[in-house]
């Protein structure tokens, strides 16, 4: 909620806080209560639930009740720790690792199946696909390319804005484009989706802002979360965990539905580098 604060209005936001603040309380409102409770509207409160990553109030409410149920258990919560220059290594490393399964489940129950299967069937049949991203999000882009290229499919990673462009102006319809975006801001990216989404290829976009301007220009997308970042904890580093968990999703689901001729191109691309690895590890 911290992280999309930023995109809120100021009733969305009292929306945001008061849920942050009473979990189990807010999880035993109905939409209408909970309108009521924090001086806004049923609209106000549905969509700052959509904003949040959840289809409808319905679906918040049960995160909220399941979030309550874990604090009533006396589990460990479900908060992203700040990380100190005094901390020492072993409390760090418990830190990110608590952090990182956060993100995990938190991406895990924001993503859309819909958009998901919907994506996973235009990658699977996909002519030619283009990735971007720039910055933290171009590690991410060359993973998901390189995945798909080595199940036979025809994907490129582009990080050079320039390049990213230039090649979206020759995607036609059958082929995707794939903008990879935390902020969904970021204009190096917005670009060449712009550009494929004009020339007809199917766009999706990955990103931690599903109001933001990149999603204009997607047909679908896929929406990841973050843990709150800290001094020495940059959003980029938890960023980055849930797009990696959402293109291994991508990845399985078109590797599933090719399986008949992914699973020889896998077994090709392994034999093609297997006289690159020690004989100790063959």
């Amino acid at each position: 909620m911290r992280t999309m604060a930023p995109s809120m209005t100021r009733s969305m936001q009292r929306v945001a806080e008061t849920v942050a603040a009473d979990p189990a309380g807010c999880a035993a409102l109905t939409v209408t209560g909970l309108a009521e409770r924090t001086g806004t509207s049923e609209a106000t409160v549905v969509r700052t639930a959509r904003l949040l990553g959840y289809p409808g109030y319905r679906d918040l409410r049960l995160a909220l009740a399941g979030l309550a149920a874990q604090q009533a258990s006396g589990a460990a919560p479900a908060v992203t720790a700040d990380i100190s220059v005094d901390d020492p290594l072993s409390e760090v490393v418990s830190k990110l690792a608590q952090d990182e399964r956060q993100t995990l489940t938190d991406t895990a129950g924001a993503l859309d199946l819909a958009q998901l299967e919907a994506t996973v069937s235009a990658l699977a049949s996909a002519r030619r696909i283009d990735v971007y991203g720039i910055g933290a999000s171009s590690l991410v882009a060359q993973d998901l390319a390189q995945k798909l290229l080595r199940i036979g499919l025809v994907a490129h990673a582009h990080s050079d804005p320039h390049l990213a462009v230039t090649n979206a102006v020759q995607l036609r319809t059958g082929d995707v484009a794939v903008a990879i975006t935390h902020s969904g801001r970021t204009v190096d990216v917005i670009e060449p989706l712009q550009a494929a989404f004009d020339h007809g290829a199917t766009t999706v976009a990955i990103t931690g802002r599903p109001d933001g301007e990149v999603t204009q220009y997607a047909d679908h997308v896929l929406t990841t979360s973050t843990a709150r970042e800290s001094e020495l904890r940059p959003a980029a580093m938890s960023s980055r965990t849930s797009q990696l968990l959402v293109i291994d999703c991508l990845f399985i689901g078109v590797a599933q539905r090719t399986y008949e001729s992914a699973a020889p191109a896998l077994h090709a691309s392994y034999e093609a580098l297997a006289h690159r690895h020690s004989p100790r590890l063959r």
